[in-house]
This record gives C-alpha cells, structure tokens and sequence, in this order.
C-alpha cells in the first residue's frame, strides 16, 4: 500500500466510493456517500493522474470521436469540399482531421457558407483542444517524481537497548534529494469521543530526521522506548486499530529544483525483530565503493551483542 490515506475507490453509480483501511491481517471498507461522480467537474486531475495507457486511449477515442463528428456534420449540413469525392464519409474525416489540426494542405478546401461557417467552428475547436492537450501532456511530463524506493519490509534490532525499529530507503536517481526529511507516524482508527470513529496519527520519533541530501541510501531508525507507541500497545491492540507505520519523504529534486513528496506505508505485522538489513554499500578490490540496489530488501539475522 502505498499511502497511509484510505485508497479511493470506484463510483458504484448510487453516488458512493469504497475505500479501504489497514494492511496485511485487518483490513475494513469505508463507504464515502453523497459526493456523487465528479469526472467532469475534475476533469484535469483525472487526466494528470490517470495512466499513461488510459490517458493516451481516452485521448485517441476523443480525436477520432471529435474528427468522425464533424465529418458526419459536413456530410448532413451537405457542405461541400472541394475534392472530396460525393461528400464521400472517409474523404470528410480527413479533411476534418487536417481542419482540427489546422494542417491544411490545400488539396481539400471548403467552398459556400455552411461549409466555410463549420470549418471555422471546427478550427476554433481544434485550437483550443490542441493547446489544452498540449499543456496536461506537458504537466504529466513535468510533475516532480522523486525515484525513492523503500524497502519491502521493516526490520526491529534487539541489538542494542532499547530495540530500533529500522526502515530502509535508497535512491535510484544519479541526482540527489537535497534537504530531505522524513517522517514516521502511527496510523491508526480509533473509536473516538462520542463513539464516532476517527483516525489518529502520532508521531515515531527518529534519531536523524533531516538530511543534507540523499544520494544513495539511508536507514531511519525508531527508538523503541516507553516513550514509543511501539512498545506501549499490544499487537491485538495495534490489530484492532487497523494501525499502520507511515513514513513521509519531502525534499527537493537536484535536477529541477522542485519539491518532491512520497509517503508509503507498512503493515504494523510485517516488522520482523532480531533481523538486520544487508549492508548495500560495498568495497571492491580495487578500493571503489559500490551500492547495490539488489540488496534494499535483504535482511539477515543480527550477530549477538558481545557480554
């Protein structure tokens, strides 16, 4: 999962979304009612955060959808276009694809008033759409997406005392993440006051929480104190809070100098204790460091500590 914010669902028709709660063993539905579809109403957040694959077939559907339109308009309103055989259906898509693009090669040309009147119509059209397009294709191109990978799991050394909770981070960009910080919270929904259920986050402190930059790799550690969350609740508590661990990453992207943030969450279950990660960052024989990313999720069992 990869927010700690409850995932939206799909529209049922009946003006509800089911969203979900939890990871791993618990999970629960939210049911959101009353907000209804609001496609066109957002219809350019839904075009900056749909797929590349969907974005791109909505967007073939929509042209030859708008083109095979005007084609059937020419060919009712009897428009007539020079050189387009008996207002022959395929010859007027194309020249209604060649008018939308304002390509105009000049075999295909409009003649009379109603086919002057929407060739203009169709040539405001096309404008407008083309820049629109233009600039969503742009703003998906150009959103700030830092590659940050997070390990699969969480690992809880007993090494030391008190035990640590650990998570890994890496990032798989040559640029690095100047200014970063980071945050670990407890996600967890309560029964609150009233007996109204609510969500609650408490903060897990970290020992470093701000960086210079991340160029590499980067292990946050938890302290698992009697201060901490961690070691306060059970875990049928923890279950029965559908609780999760949510680490927040903010920084800025060297390259382009925006800001970046990610969030990702983990199951509260799938910390495993007494493990360790696998050192990624390694020495060769000629003295050159090197960071394997094949390592992020390895973990191994912790040495003993010594008497």
């Amino acid at each position: 999962m990869q927010s700690g914010l409850p995932l939206q669902g799909a529209d049922d028709g009946t003006g509800q979304e089911s969203d979900e709660i939890g990871t791993g063993r618990q999970r629960a539905s939210v049911i959101r009612v009353g907000i209804g579809s609001n496609f066109w109403t957002d219809l350019y957040h839904h075009a900056l955060t749909t797929s590349w694959p969907r974005f791109l077939g909505w967007s073939t559907i929509a042209y030859v959808a708008i083109n095979l339109g005007f084609a059937l308009l020419y060919r009712l309103c009897n428009a007539h276009i020079n050189n387009a055989a008996d207002l022959d259906l395929l010859s007027l898509f194309f020249f209604s694809v060649q008018t939308f693009s304002t390509v105009g090669y000049g075999v295909m040309a409009p003649t009379g008033h109603m086919a002057n009147a929407l060739v203009s119509v169709e040539a405001l059209l096309g404008m407008m759409i083309n820049a629109l397009s233009t600039g969503v294709v742009f703003a998906r191109f150009s959103r700030p997406r830092a590659q940050i990978l997070f390990s699969h799991i969480g690992v809880i050394s007993q090494r030391a005392s008190p035990a640590a909770l650990c998570i890994r981070l890496a990032n798989s960009r040559k640029s690095a993440v100047l200014a970063m910080e980071a945050e670990l919270s407890l996600s967890q929904f309560v029964i609150g006051e009233g007996g109204y259920p609510t969500r609650i986050f408490t903060r897990l402190a970290l020992l470093q929480s701000q960086m210079p930059e991340l160029r590499f790799t980067e292990t946050l550690v938890h302290p698992i104190d009697s201060a901490s969350p961690l070691a306060i609740l059970s875990v049928e508590q923890l279950d029965a809070t559908y609780a999760e661990i949510l680490v927040t990453v903010r920084g800025t992207d060297e390259a382009t100098g925006q800001a970046v943030l990610l969030q990702h969450g983990y199951d509260h279950a799938k910390m495993i204790k007494g493990m360790r990660f696998v050192d990624m960052v390694v020495q060769d024989a000629s003295g050159n460091y090197r960071v394997d990313y094949r390592r992020l999720h390895d973990i191994e069992q912790e040495a003993e500590a010594a008497a």
